[in-house]
């Protein structure tokens, strides 16, 4: 459905932009729980950051990735409104395929910012080493769910229109 390029006259079809945005997508939710983990790490390390910390923490890392999210959002939703002016690429629903990037953007980060910095604290609450939740295995966590989020944003948010 999805990644059906091609419609019956072998024509392309408006389908294929939802997987050119795919690595924008994933790759800001991978950085972003990278980036968190990292740095709680450090700070587990250092003694800055405690387990009691977690709450505050978290509070911190949601308003963080909400606002980078929205941020990288707002960037993904003006670079697809300035293409309209100029192509007709992404069609007469172009408004609804920059609020699906807007949106997904903003539930990836915020997702990627918390994994990223509440996995550490999960770890060493088990009695693990949370430098074991570094970058490759928070940012695989978060391309995978990242994917999940995206295209259920995608259905919901383009329902009807072209999907």
């Amino acid at each position: 459905m999805i990644f059906d390029c091609l419609s019956h006259d072998g024509r392309w079809t408006r389908k294929i932009w939802l997987a050119l945005f795919v690595p924008l997508i994933i790759s800001s939710g991978g950085n972003s729980g990278s980036q968190a983990t990292t740095l709680i790490i450090r700070a587990m390390a250092l003694g800055e950051v405690t387990l009691r910390d977690w709450w505050h923490v978290m509070r911190r890392e949601a308003f963080s990735g909400l606002t980078l999210g929205a941020i990288l959002g707002s960037i993904g939703f003006l670079r697809i409104a300035f293409w309209t002016v100029f192509s007709k690429v992404y069609g007469p629903h172009w408004a609804l395929i920059g609020l699906t990037i807007f949106f997904s953007l903003i539930g990836v980060v915020m997702w990627g910012t918390l994994a990223g910095s509440m996995l550490p604290f999960v770890l060493r609450r088990c009695g693990l080493d949370p430098a074991a939740s570094s970058a490759p295995f928070v940012a695989t966590l978060v391309d995978v769910t990242g994917l999940i989020i995206y295209f259920s944003i995608a259905m919901l948010v383009l329902r009807g229109t072209l999907l």
